[in-house]
């Protein structure tokens, strides 16, 4: 997926492909430094001339495509078949005859799908074979394709192993390589140290020559969702569980252990894997998509796990959010009510509600009944709003998220801004103010972009909302000739995703995406705040409206910071609220930052993950469009003020 064209376009015979990178501290150097290659590269036998490019986009393409390279063609192997990946280093000048001489060995065993790549600079060699490796006659294959593998890479004065180490793979090989007497230092070293052997036992050294045919991993397919996957590990600093229970990749592995063990009749380790599994892999699985995008096949290990909560989910608990979706005007003003009625409470009722909170969630189970903490905020309002006078350019959904949860307490009063506070007070007020008029549907307070029921893996609730929706947007956008806004980032990917399922072509865009294109440029001169923390969501990073998100903060605040060790929040809708332990745990790097950043003001463009970051933080993180709201109301009334004092 997403390969460059400079890769796609290539027609390979017998030459190798080179991405080659210079570096400098400044830009002079650099440009010494290329200028002295030009001469070199110009006298290559190309197939096309090399073209050295400064542009960050198409140099991180390059290099994605070149690290995922690995999982991207493993991912391509027949189905049932084993990549099996080796690493090797040999002088650099003897590279080129090496590949030319694995390749011959390929053809020579038959291993046609064989892949080569490395590290040139270092002589090191990645080759990849495919095949089951199972039977008798792979494995016979195998090894003496391997025997001839360990006498080229010796022949050229190289190693049986570069960066990586000598794993199993490799181990009978070692004392061919090293010959007999350092072969035996070796194992004096080893038995000093570990008499018995028992640590580690046949890596680097293996008594048995025959080991790197007995222990290789045989794939067991799962599921048409996660069966590419090859465990490279790329989706493991996405993933906002990996501190907490498992990675994407280890919910893989597991799923695969599961179906080893049923397919050898092993019910005792089957029933103790998925019992473990429902709270390690599916309860604290955010699903938020971010392991789909570091994966270089694109496996959203999320859909995965929303597939098993589909078949998992109790059936009251899947009528109650059908039942939800029939009647979402009562439920979110029932959630909104409940918010603001155990708000209003004083702090030693408080403490009531969440002892029977606990023990509801002890009796019924903490996967389905919410958990209220302090921090929460008050029942947000409404969205119904009278439709325009004039023509719009718009049709806006404002978030029922917003309805349910509150906005924190405005720092302005509003008497010339937007009033009361909230993101869609907000955005409506800043389309006012350069004159673009929106409409929002009459029946708006009972649609949702149905991600909590995709979340939980409700299927018949999904399809309630996903009904009523196209139906109310087909009517307000006149048959989708008018563009749809939403101004909550999740729930725009989901319309999004609730429109493409239906088949149909429409135009739905980001709140924050739509001020940075329409209204940005057309504001006043407005002063700013010192400083700005922003979270990007999941789901903004997944639209590609981070840019934008940037963009508005920009004109919110003179210095805009983002966190190095930003990532998902994993509140992830409800999923907060029931394991809050997961938020803590996802959002544990990235609240240290940001205490040490220190901002004026914090924003993302999202409502609960702007309560998971306050949670996480302790301070108020608000929609970044009613920030910037409520920065160019107040420079309105103070222009008023200074052009009208006695006023």
């Amino acid at each position: 997926p997403n390969c460059p064209e400079a890769i796609a376009a290539l027609e390979i015979a017998h030459q190798a492909a080179i991405l080659l990178e210079f570096q400098a501290s400044e830009p002079g150097q650099l440009a010494e430094i290329t200028q002295a290659a030009a001469q070199t590269l110009a006298e290559l036998p190309l197939t096309s001339p090399a073209e050295l490019i400064s542009d960050v986009t198409a140099r991180n393409s390059l290099w994605s495509f070149r690290k995922g390279l690995y999982t991207s063609v493993a991912a391509g192997r027949p189905q049932g078949t084993t990549a099996l990946l080796e690493d090797v280093v040999v002088p650099v000048d003897k590279l080129a005859n090496t590949c030319v001489d694995l390749g011959a060995a390929f053809d020579q065993y038959g291993y046609h799908d064989a892949v080569i790549f490395g590290h040139a600079k270092d002589g090191n060699i990645h080759f990849m074979i495919t095949d089951h490796f199972t039977d008798s006659a792979a494995k016979a294959k195998l090894g003496d394709f391997t025997s001839d593998m360990v006498e080229i890479i010796c022949g050229y004065q190289g190693s049986c192993k570069a960066e990586h180490g000598t794993g199993r793979v490799m181990a009978p090989f070692v004392r061919r390589q090293w010959g007999d007497e350092l072969y035996q230092v070796m194992l004096d070293v080893k038995h000093l140290f570990d008499p018995e052997l028992r640590l580690n036992p046949g890596v680097l050294i293996a008594e048995n020559p025959q080991a790197h045919l007995n222990q290789i991993k045989a794939p067991e397919a799962v599921d048409d969702l996660v069966d590419l996957c090859v465990e490279c590990g790329y989706c493991e600093p996405t993933c906002p569980s990996r501190e907490l229970t498992l990675t994407p990749r280890q919910r893989i592995a597991i799923q695969r252990d599961i179906a080893a063990a049923a397919a050898s009749g092993d019910q005792a380790t089957v029933r103790e894997l998925e019992r473990a599994y429902v709270y390690d892999g599916i309860h604290t699985c955010a699903v938020d998509g971010w392991c789909g995008l570091a994966c270089p096949v694109s496996i959203n290990t999320g859909h995965y796990v929303k597939k098993l909560r589909s078949a998992a989910v109790p059936k009251p608990v899947a009528a109650g959010w059908t039942f939800a979706a029939n009647h979402w005007k009562g439920t979110t003003g029932l959630a909104a009510f409940a918010l603001s009625t155990v708000k209003a409470l004083p702090g030693s009722l408080q403490t009531a509600v969440i002892g029977v909170d606990h023990a509801a969630r002890a009796v019924i189970g903490p996967d389905t009944v919410p958990l209220w903490s302090r921090e929460l905020p008050q029942g947000g309002k409404r969205r119904a709003r009278p439709a325009p006078s004039i023509p719009v350019a718009a049709v806006y959904l404002p978030a029922c998220v917003n309805a349910m949860f509150g906005s924190a307490n405005s720092s302005l009063d509003g008497r010339d801004g937007p009033k009361p506070p909230g993101v869609q007070s907000a955005f409506e007020w800043l389309c006012a103010l350069v004159g673009i008029a929106l409409f929002v549907p009459p029946d708006v307070d009972m649609l949702c972009c149905g991600t909590v029921w995709t979340s939980k893996g409700i299927l018949r609730g999904k399809a309630v909302m996903a009904k009523k929706v196209i139906k109310a947007l087909e009517r307000a956008t006149q048959d989708w000739k008018l563009p749809v806004v939403c101004d909550a980032s999740s729930c725009t990917e989901g319309f999004q995703r609730t429109v493409a399922e239906a088949g149909i072509e429409a135009k739905i865009v980001d709140a924050v995406q739509f001020v940075a294109e329409r209204i940005l440029p057309l504001l006043p001169e407005h002063t700013k705040l010192p400083s700005i923390t922003l979270h990007e969501t999941c789901s903004s990073t997944q639209l590609g409206s981070n840019e934008a998100l940037r963009q508005v903060a920009g004109a919110v605040a003179e210095v805009v910071q983002v966190p190095i060790d930003k990532g998902c929040c994993a509140f992830a809708g409800d999923r907060g609220l029931l394991h809050p332990e997961l938020t803590a745990a996802a959002t544990r790097a990235e609240a240290a930052e940001v205490a040490r950043l220190n901002a004026t003001v914090h924003a993302s463009c999202n409502r609960t993950c702007e309560l998971g970051m306050t949670r996480a933080t302790g301070k108020p993180y608000r929609h970044v469009l009613e920030l910037l709201a409520e920065q160019l109301a107040a420079s309105t009334d103070s222009a008023a003020a200074s052009a009208n004092p006695d006023k």
